[in-house]
């Protein structure tokens, strides 16, 4: 990572917030929201994911995705809109755009007693049983991402004026979904459309996005200047971004930065991208309207009022992944 995009994407401690320092504990708030407020990235260290269960993760996925198609095609279920199992090749693509992104990706959520998942409204997971140890990493990568996750969120809720404790809550087993992606290679780069991305240009949909590093580059963030800069996190960082959801309930104070993923040189592009963001939603009853704190003169209230769950169904709907 050059030193200009150290400068840009700051480098944190999730320690210095959670070590009991007063003095760390307010640097890391501060910090992490400038961050937020300037260009919505952060890199994280100390995150919990160990590099044991990262390389577990990743060697489990792999095999997954080297299954042939319609061995994976079981474990699709469109009736779910993609939020479990498999999701196949070029089916979701950016909001605005109609050509698929070419990937493939597969979904995993709250690992819950039925009961509790009736009573969320959340789907069961879908195991595939080819890859018996899949579920074992991912599940420790779930609960620790998530962890991860709820002491950022507690910084963040520091940083706007709000009680520490105010989104705990509100991501109690929340509607995340851990993501893993294949961004498959292409043998000949002339039979797929001319506008056809790995991942064209978007904004999050869920509070943050807590990315573990990408087998390859390709990941590129808009800065405001409206230059695309690289993001490549180190092996002992996640890098952490802001959602839709949490820029829409804070006026746009915290940015949900627009992002993509490149496709590589045309002669690798025969090669293969892994990738496994966690995206941390809140429960579908969290109310997103805009905090009063966040809400002045120079910064009129930008969105009408909803939850959590009827602006997940709207991006579904945009991302072509539920039908009207």
């Amino acid at each position: 990572m050059s030193e200009e995009l150290i400068e840009k994407i700051p480098s944190l401690d999730l320690a210095d917030f959670t070590s009991g320092d007063p003095q760390k504990k307010e640097k890391f708030v501060q910090d992490l929201g400038a961050a937020f407020q300037n260009i919505g990235f952060v890199a994280i260290k100390n995150h919990g994911l160990s590099n044991e269960l990262t390389n577990k993760l990743y060697d489990s996925v792999k095999k997954i995705f080297d299954l042939p198609d319609a061995v994976k095609q079981k474990y699709e279920r469109m009736e779910l809109a993609g939020q479990r199992g498999y999701i196949g090749k070029g089916k979701e693509h950016a909001k605005g755009r109609n050509t698929g992104d070419l990937k493939e990706f597969y979904h995993v959520g709250q690992e819950l007693p039925t009961v509790e998942l009736e009573a969320e409204n959340y789907p069961e997971n879908i195991w595939p049983e080819e890859v018996p140890e899949f579920k074992a990493a991912t599940l420790a990568a779930y609960r620790a991402l998530e962890k991860a996750g709820q002491s950022m969120l507690r910084a963040i809720a520091l940083y706007l004026g709000l009680e520490e404790t105010y989104f705990d809550n509100k991501v109690h087993n929340g509607n995340s979904i851990l993501r893993q992606i294949h961004y498959f290679p292409i043998s000949d780069p002339d039979s797929v459309p001319a506008d056809a991305v790995r991942a064209a240009e978007h904004g999050d949909i869920n509070l943050i996005t807590l990315l573990m590093g990408a087998s390859a580059d390709g990941l590129q963030v808009l800065r405001r200047d409206g230059k695309w800069i690289p993001i490549t996190a180190l092996p002992e960082q996640v890098v952490v971004n802001v959602g839709d959801m949490l820029s829409r309930h804070t006026n746009n104070k915290l940015k949900s930065t627009i992002h993509r993923v490149v496709n590589p040189p045309r002669e690798l592009m025969h090669t293969s991208r892994y990738s496994i963001p966690f995206f941390m939603h809140p429960r579908t009853e969290m109310d997103l309207t805009c905090l009063e704190n966040c809400i002045d003169a120079e910064n009129p209230k930008a969105y009408t009022d909803i939850t959590a769950g009827d602006f997940l169904t709207e991006r579904l709907i945009e991302l072509g992944l539920l039908k009207k």
